[in-house]
Parts: structure tokens; sequence; C-alpha cells
């Protein structure tokens, strides 16, 4: 059964474009999903008060890795692989839980450095669930139904709003400096959010998909005219960014491990949402063995970039869905341009000048962004919601899940009496929600006919 038309396409998932076609459409898909790459290190680089030449460092090393994801996902080396034009990114699901472990660390005395390294520990033993995971695919869905699905996706949405709020108001820098909520910063938002809006808005496909971009462009161009942006700090950063594995260390919290393990399960969940999409994009078939061979490959290639991911200093990957608007656009579903794809990441993680230009970005102009970036996953997650038959039982099972989840994030001394154990695994709102949605879901009984 094949779910697309191959007149849809004008170059199938096989075919390789002339050279000039191939290196413009992977531009579009770079640019598709650069701020996505870059924006979790960026908060978490600048939540934890990284040194500046770290959290370039982190950057360079997202983009490094999800350009040797996106190879491995496109090229499929045996089993490794989708084959398809799928493209690998560091995933926003984790985080929360990220920077809620690496506070628990920071706050028992530990260094930053200490936090990093304990936080890739736990990524990369985490990281073997969808290794593991990836022959049971089809049993796996049937239990991580669209109804839990979609309460995470939502809580982590919601979880995540603070964090741009945060940078909104100039981020903690200017907590300390006491200009948090100034105009400047404000006006800066504001700036970025109406850019992305009005582009956003805009009934030309190709500014519609740019609306991000052109949003922290604008408000990068503003604060730099606004002398908020120190160009002289770049002068000192080295021609080329090496990789240099377990930098930080590697170190491990053992009840970390199963809020972690929980994310990497509905990750693995989202991507076989990811590459069905492709598959119908490319005019390849959605059910049969080959199909399934691509979502085995695909998700497995999600845990082994992310496990590698963790060994050099970066964090969880998984497939971008962004990408397939871009197919869609152009209609070119060559995997050859994905390979292309992560050539290009990696040789923009190798230039240490590309992630000092992105950590010199104002906090308040990330912040206009995050703000509609996480409200966004927030939406995606609601409209799993409205796809799900709404009776007391799931009503229920959501309506638990969302309060639970959001309590512990806005209230998180509530759990402080519990045993240290289940006060780390439940640390996280998203976690403790989506926990309580899996556990509700498998034991309720489903009534309906």
């Amino acid at each position: 059964m094949n779910a697309g038309t191959p007149q849809d396409l004008i170059y199938s998932l096989n075919e390789r474009p002339p050279l000039p076609l191939t290196l413009f459409v992977a531009l579009q898909h770079v640019m598709a999903v650069f701020v996505g790459i870059i924006t979790p290190p960026l908060i978490i680089s600048r939540s934890m008060g990284l040194p500046i030449a770290d959290g370039i460092f982190l950057v360079s090393m997202a983009l490094m890795m999800s350009g040797f994801g996106t190879i491995i996902q496109t090229r499929r080396v045996g089993p490794l692989g989708s084959g398809l034009l799928s493209i690998q990114g560091t995933s926003f699901v984790f985080l929360g839980p990220i920077l809620s472990l690496a506070g628990s660390i920071t706050a028992t005395g530990g260094s930053q450095h200490d936090a990093l390294g304990v936080v890739f520990g736990v990524c990369a033993l985490a990281s073997l669930v969808p290794i593991v995971l990836s022959p049971f695919i089809e049993f796996a869905s049937r239990i991580i139904t669209p109804l839990v699905t979609g309460i995470v996706v939502t809580l982590i949405g919601l979880t995540l709003v603070e964090v741009g709020i945060t940078s909104v108001g100039g981020g903690f820098e200017a907590k300390h400096d006491g200009t948090f909520g100034s105009a400047a910063n404000l006006g800066l938002a504001l700036l970025v959010v109406a850019l992305i809006v009005w582009a956003n808005s805009s009934r030309h496909n190709g500014l519609r998909m740019m609306s991000v971009v052109l949003g922290l462009a604008g408000g990068y161009g503003v604060a730099l005219l606004g002398g908020k942006i120190a160009l002289a700090d770049f002068q000192g950063l080295p021609a080329i960014a090496l990789p240099a594995p377990f930098r930080f260390g590697w170190g491990f919290h053992v009840t970390a491990i199963i809020p972690f393990a929980f994310l990497y399960l509905i990750t693995a969940i989202e991507s076989i949402g990811d590459l069905t999409a492709t598959c119908i994009l490319t005019s390849e078939p959605i059910t049969g063995p080959s199909y399934f061979k691509r979502l085995r490959g695909g998700v497995m290639a999600d845990g082994v970039t992310s496990l590698l991911a963790a060994a050099f200093n970066s964090f969880p990957s998984t497939t971008f869905a962004q990408n397939n608007g871009i197919i869609q656009l152009t209609g070119v579903g060559s995997r050859y341009v994905g390979t292309i794809v992560g050539v290009l990441l990696v040789i923009l993680g190798l230039f240490p000048v590309v992630g000092g230009v992105v950590q010199a970005m104002p906090a308040a102009v990330l912040g206009g962004a995050t703000l509609i970036m996480f409200g966004m996953v927030a939406v995606a997650g609601i409209k799993i919601l409205a796809g799900v038959r709404m009776d007391r039982r799931a009503s229920g099972i959501t309506a638990l899940s969302l309060g639970l989840g959001l309590g512990v994030t806005f209230v998180p001394e509530v759990i402080g009496a519990l045993p240290p154990l289940l006060k780390d695994m439940l640390s996280s709102g998203i976690a403790t929600g989506g926990l309580c949605a899996l556990l509700l879901n498998c034991v309720l009984p489903d009534t309906r006919a």
C-alpha cells in the first residue's frame, strides 16, 4: 500500500537530483531545523550559568551530532536507519528533566561540569531504551496510545513555557543585574514575536517555514545595532571545534533513569509518526515488512545517535517533523538530499564562530521565539488529544495527569517529603504526568464496545 502518489514528487526517495538543486533543497532543510537544534543546548547552558566557552562548545556539538545522526538515518547501514529523508536534531522533550537533574546536582554541591557529566551519563544509559525497543515497535505503540502521547506532549509545552517567559524578561543574567523585565528586553522579545507571527501568517509557504529564523534574525539585528552584542568576543574563538568525547566526564544518577527512559519511549512513538509521514510524502509503503523495517531502523537510529551524542557532549536526538513540510513544498524526497543536510550540519558544528554567534544572542530575543515554539508544542499535544474519544475514562486520565504534572512543576516542594528515590523520579512534571497517564491507561478498563 502506497499512501502517496508518484506524480506528487519531482525526485523520489532513491533518485539523485542535480548537485545545484540538491544543495539548494538541503539548505532549506538546514534552515528549517537550525533553530530547533541549537535552542536546547543554548537554554541549558544559560540556565546552568555555564561559561561562554562551554555554551559555544555545546552548540557546536549539537550541530555536529545532529549531522552525524542525519547521515546515519538517511544512509541506512544494515538495520540502522530508516533510509528516508529524515533529519535528526536535538530534542526539546528532555529539556525540563535535564534542567531538573542538573539543578539537583549543583544544589547538593556538585560543580556545573559534574552536573553535565551526570546528565550525559543518564542520557546514554536511557538511550538503550529505543535501541532495545526497536524490534518490538508494534507492541510498544499499543501501550503508549495517542492518549498518553497527547498528554505528555501537552505537558512538555506547558511546563517549558516558564523557561520561555523567563528568557523574554532577559533570562537569569537579567535577574542578577536587575534588568529583568525591562522595557528593552520586553521590546526585543515583542519584536521577535511580531516578526514570527507576521511571517507565519503569510500565504507564502517559504516565508512561513522561515518564520522563526526571520524573527530571530530581526531581533538579533536590532540588538546588534543597539550595542547589546559584543562582536569582540568572537575574536578569541578557535578556528575549528574538534569533538572531545567525555569532556565533562560521565556520572550516573540511578533514580533519574526512569523518567528519562520513559521520555525515550515517548520520543520513539513520536518518531514513528514522523517516519510514517515521510513515507507518505515520498510514496513509500505504510504497511507490510518494508514499512516496519524502516520504523525499526529509524527508532534504532534515534537511540544510537542519542548514545553517541551523550559520549560527545550533546543531548538526546530524535527525528524532526518540520522537514516533512520542506519535502511537500519542494517535491524532492531524495534521501541523498538528507545526507547532504547531515554533512552541512557537521560542517556548521566544526566552526565555533557559529556557536559564538548563537551564544551571543540576547536572552530576550531567544525568549520571543521559544515562547511561541513551546506554545506550539502544547498545541501539538492538544491536536493529538483532539483525535482521542474523550469519554469518562480518557477525560479522567487526562485531568489527573495534567493536574499532577503541572502541580509538580509549579509547586515542586510538594514532593519534598518523599523518599529520595521517588522524589528524584517525580521531580519533573513531564515524568510525573506522563507516568500517571501510562499507568492509568494500562490499569483502568476500557469500557468501549
